[in-house]
């Protein structure tokens, strides 16, 4: 007798970066940023454990007028929740439940975990052979997901092929979710659109960007009526997804904007320093839009890079899919970090 529902036996669940805890690393391996939240953070903290006992505001205000303020739009279309992964979920659950929903076959890989716990028949269509979306291909079908920039390639889908899919997704009375995890590092974003659109969600984090990864705070940016199917979703699950804590110091981050451009300039500076030395030395790396870049180590198989790096005291990530398997996705961390990181990958590809 089985006491699991077959829902659970037939999931196969997201698989997530090593988190090591055996000896210190170089960790460039799950996309965190190498630099500490905003300084506000701690302060914003201070003296809030007196508060503890009552239950934190479930619609999180302060912290959506926060961001609303930050993004020139109305605190009414945004929504909260526990990390971007968590607001995802609630996006498949509120748009795709049911449905046929299509991405391309190399992005997140937690989309088709929850297009298996929603019920939605999860289609993809292949990138093209640069890695690149594949905007008309995704135009077969709606609704339509899309992780801009994509993970874990970087590459950056432009604004106007992401409009081209609001308006087609908009024509089939139809969701365009946009995944913006990394468009802090990207060159534009499609904010613009969900003014336009009512059928745009954008959902992004504050784990990258603002350095807030142990925090678990994620949100989303869409029309009234998106962020009451959210909201509806939510109150199914979990009324207070975001404690206290978390709403008070996420609070902070947003609003200092000043520090976050710094924090991020710095990881684009290491970024591009990286990439053109890894690209004068002929070893082939994607273009990135993100705080990562994905570096091909070998010619089939990059595993035993990846585990030479691991030796030498950096981690990284390997994928075993066919096609991704060359490859590595290696997360920036400081410039001090990546001039050591990419001295390394120089002398162990070059031996490959």
């Amino acid at each position: 007798m089985a006491y699991e529902s077959s829902l659970a036996l037939g999931l196969t669940p997201y698989v997530a970066g090593e988190q090591p805890k055996e000896r210190p690393f170089i960790k460039l391996n799950t996309n965190e940023n190498p630099y500490p939240p905003s300084p506000r953070v701690a302060e914003a903290l201070a003296g809030l454990a007196d508060t503890l006992r009552l239950y934190p505001d479930m619609e999180s205000t302060a912290l959506r007028e926060a961001i609303a303020q930050v993004n020139g739009i109305d605190a009414a279309c945004v929504f909260c929740g526990n990390g971007s992964d968590e607001v995802l979920a609630f996006a498949f659950a509120a748009f795709f439940a049911g449905k046929r929903v299509i991405s391309a076959d190399v992005t997140y890989s937690f989309y088709p975990v929850y297009a298996g716990l929603f019920g939605a028949d999860y289609q993809t269509v292949p990138l093209r052979e640069d890695f690149t979306v594949d905007a008309d291909g995704l135009m077969r079908r709606c609704p339509v997901v899309l992780a801009n920039p994509n993970a874990p390639t970087g590459i950056m889908l432009p604004m106007t092929e992401v409009r081209r899919l609001a308006e087609h997704t908009r024509a089939h009375d139809a969701v365009l979710l946009v995944d913006e995890a990394y468009a802090a590092f990207a060159p534009e974003n499609a904010l613009p659109l969900i003014k336009e659109f009512d059928n745009v969600l954008i959902v992004r984090t504050l784990s990258k960007s603002h350095g807030l990864a142990g925090l678990r705070v994620g949100y989303a940016l869409g029309s009234p009526r998106l962020i009451s199917a959210l909201r509806r979703v939510r109150d199914s699950f979990n009324s207070y997804p975001v404690d206290r804590l978390a709403q008070a110091a996420a609070r902070a981050a947003v609003l200092d904007t000043a520090y976050t451009a710094e924090a991020v300039d710095k990881v684009v500076s290491a970024r591009e320093m990286c990439r053109a030395r890894l690209t004068a030395a002929g070893i082939p790396v994607l273009p990135s839009a993100t705080n990562f870049l994905f570096v091909r180590g070998d010619a089939e198989d990059a595993g035993p890079v990846q585990q030479a790096l691991r030796a030498d005291g950096i981690l990284v990530r390997h994928f075993t899919a066919s096609r991704l398997k060359p490859w590595l996705r290696v997360t920036i961390g400081t410039m001090e970090d990546m001039e050591k990181v990419t001295d390394v990958l120089l002398r162990l590809i070059r031996r490959t």
